[in-house]
């Protein structure tokens, strides 16, 4: 099945997901010192949510944490001592975007990605959202414990870039786009969000994607959808579909 978005088409029968399914064990995607997911099954007196121990149905309770556990995607109310709803503040769904690899370069102690980095991937194109793969890109990816290791990050003036060039939304294959212990500064958030000056409400951050490798750079439709949590985040899948020749 074919739709036509402005004067591109694509198969919306071929969706590429570049979202990682959460798990409820030890084998999930894990940061941010926090236990992995759970989903057991609900438990009352004598009711017990799972037909294979004698329930009627399978009625699982899940504990989470959107920002440790998985892909998810947030607003500005991430950082800000005012409530904001990712669900709220996300009115768009269908974007155009452009999808790039990129080597983080080492930066002091740590592996970074810069500004000139992201000014050499996208040139002079003008989109709307933007997903980061970064290198390496290993299956690892999808159940990476992360905490204490210290991954890449964006720089703060890489962010600043990117407002700059209009990207409403930010994706990216790492746990955060901010070093994982840098004393609450969050340059990087602060600087995508510009909470500085006029607030970017409109504008997401989405991490912990996977972008498989037969995924090319280029130029894609991105479909981004969040569950409607009241949240300053909320699990997400990002599906691109690609620009039919």
């Amino acid at each position: 099945m074919k739709a036509k978005i402005k004067n591109d088409f694509i198969d919306l029968s071929k969706p590429l997901d570049i979202s990682i399914a959460m798990r409820g064990d030890a084998t999930n995607v894990n940061a941010w010192y926090v236990g992995h997911p759970k989903i057991e099954a609900h438990t009352d007196g004598d009711f017990v949510g799972k037909v294979s121990e004698g329930g009627s149905t399978n009625f699982n309770d899940i504990q989470f944490n959107p920002h440790a556990h998985g892909t998810h995607t947030e607003c500005v109310g991430h950082i800000t001592a005012d409530f904001h709803s990712v669900n709220q503040n996300l009115k768009k769904y269908f974007f155009v975007a452009e999808v790039i690899t990129i080597a983080p370069e080492k930066y002091q102690d740590d592996f970074v990605i810069s500004r000139k980095q992201l000014q050499y991937a996208l040139g002079n194109k003008k989109r709307e959202a933007l997903v980061i793969r970064t290198l390496p890109n290993l299956k690892e990816k999808l159940n990476r414990q992360y905490s204490n290791t210290n991954p890449p990050y964006l720089l703060e003036q890489a962010a600043e870039y990117l407002v700059e060039k209009g990207i409403n939304h930010l994706l990216i294959d790492l746990p955060s786009v901010d070093k994982e212990k840098d004393g609450g500064a969050l340059l990087a958030h602060h600087a995508f969000w510009c909470t500085d000056q006029k607030v970017r409400k409109q504008a997401t951050i989405t991490e912990f994607i996977y972008v498989p490798n037969n995924v090319k750079d280029g130029k894609y439709y991105l479909n981004l959808q969040v569950a409607p949590f009241e949240n300053d985040a909320s699990p997400s899948r990002p599906v691109l579909y690609k620009i039919e020749d």
